[in-house]
């Protein structure tokens, strides 16, 4: 599948790969003040996300191999990764299953365990509203408050929207994103480690990466590292750009 990308810089190429109801604008802002500044920094949208083709699989497996196909397509055969998220478990499943194509990994804020289902209320929200109802994203907030009062989780999925012909859709692929999800969550497994430097980053305020992840962590990525971010959440990246972007390129090189 040909995903939608976005490259900007010259360097040592770096791939991006965004988190769950997420896309490469995501990422726009360290980008462009951070990481295109050294690499040749490629961030793109997996399938059924942001602009990319829709498809009924959806697999973690499955998207590692889009991102093999962008490699290909790009000429890079080898490229720094970084994932956050849902993101993060594709590129450990990159790393893992096709470590030719790895240099250095960074996994922001999701461990190689399963985790138990978090988003059905989020479906369920998303896929109540008749969109066509609507006349405004102000609109469509609104109402989602009830279902989901948290304002940055809602301002973060609002960025699905998409506006066509005095009609507002989710530019995301909602039924096949759902259909898929049980693998999203599922344990990363692996017969062989992957034997590059690696870096885990968590914030302190998530629990999507706890203490007792650093044993099965290091199972997989024997030579990882683990980095708090004080202050941050889930989000990390957006929450505290400039402390996530230090970090991440001082890793890097």
């Amino acid at each position: 599948m040909k995903l939608f990308r976005q490259i900007v810089g010259e360097g040592d190429p770096l791939i991006i790969i965004h988190g769950l109801f997420g896309a490469s604008g995501n990422w726009q802002s360290l980008v462009k003040n951070h990481f295109s500044t050294r690499y040749r920094t490629v961030a793109l949208d997996l399938r059924n996300h942001g602009r990319s083709p829709h498809a009924d699989q959806g697999s973690i497996a499955v998207m590692a191999e889009d991102v093999l196909e962008l490699m290909a397509d790009e000429g890079i055969e080898r490229a720094h990764v970084l994932g956050h998220s849902m993101g993060g478990k594709v590129a450990m499943h990159l790393a893992l299953f096709h470590s030719h194509a790895v240099d250095k990994l960074i996994v922001a804020d999701i461990a190689p365990r399963g985790y138990p289902r978090r988003h059905d209320s989020i479906f369920a929200a998303l896929k109540s509203l008749d969109l066509s109802s609507f006349n405004s994203r102000s609109e469509i907030d609104k109402a989602l408050t009830p279902q989901i009062p948290e304002f940055g989780v809602r301002q973060f999925l609002l960025k699905g929207l998409v506006h066509h012909a005095g009609t507002y859709a989710w530019g995301m692929n909602l039924d096949a994103i759902e259909a898929n999800y049980d693998s999203v969550i599922a344990e990363i497994e692996a017969w062989e480690p992957f034997e590059e430097d690696t870096l885990f980053l968590r914030g302190s305020e998530s629990n999507y990466v706890q203490d007792a992840d650093l044993m099965s962590i290091r199972a997989l990525f024997p030579f990882a590292e683990l980095q708090t971010i004080e202050g941050a959440g889930h989000w990390l990246h957006a929450e505290k750009p400039e402390e996530f972007a230090r970090i991440c390129m001082e890793f890097l090189g």
